[in-house]
C-alpha cells in the first residue's frame, strides 16, 4: 500500500490522454457547450436589436419624416 507501481501510473495517462487529449470526449463535449453558450448570446443580442431599432422608427414616424 505504498507507491503507486508502473500499471498505476499507465492507467492514469491512458485516463488523462483520454479526457483532455486533442480528440477525447471531454474535449469535444467542452467545445460543444462553448458553441451553445456563443449561440445563446448572439441570440439574447438578436432580441434586444429589433426593439432599439423600432423604437428609432417610432421616433422617426412622430416626427412627421
Amino acid at each position: 500500500m505504498g507507491s503507486f507501481s508502473i500499471w498505476h501510473w499507465a492507467i492514469i495517462a491512458v485516463v488523462a490522454l483520454l479526457l483532455f487529449g486533442g480528440r477525447g470526449k471531454l474535449s469535444g463535449i467542452m467545445g460543444d457547450a462553448a458553441k451553445g453558450i456563443k449561440a445563446f448570446k448572439e441570440g439574447l443580442k438578436d432580441e434586444d436589436a429589433p426593439k432599439k431599432d423600432e423604437s428609432a422608427k417610432t421616433v422617426t414616424d412622430k416626427d412627421g419624416n
